[in-house]
């Protein structure tokens, strides 16, 4: 799911992550492989924010979707799942 801006700033107050910016060349090739998300980077690798239910009293869950870790190569380099 993409998220807007105040989801993006809810998301990131509540997880510690780093914004893949959608203006970063690797975007389009992210969204080739898993669709049209906002994508999210961490210690364990990249992410998503998928809603878990309906929104109540206009307040959207979600939940955090690991889609690819971190080896332990020098540099790391992501592996998906």
């Amino acid at each position: 799911m993409r998220l807007n801006s105040a989801l993006v700033e809810r998301t990131l107050a509540q997880y510690q992550a780093r914004l893949v910016p959608e203006n970063d060349p690797v975007v389009p090739k992210l969204v080739g492989m898993f669709g049209d998300h906002t994508f999210f980077l961490d210690q364990n690798g990249l992410n998503i924010v998928e809603p878990t239910e309906p929104p109540r009293a206009g307040v959207q869950a979600g939940q955090v979707v690991e889609l690819a870790h971190w080896t332990d190569a020098k540099p790391p380099k992501l592996i998906a799942h």
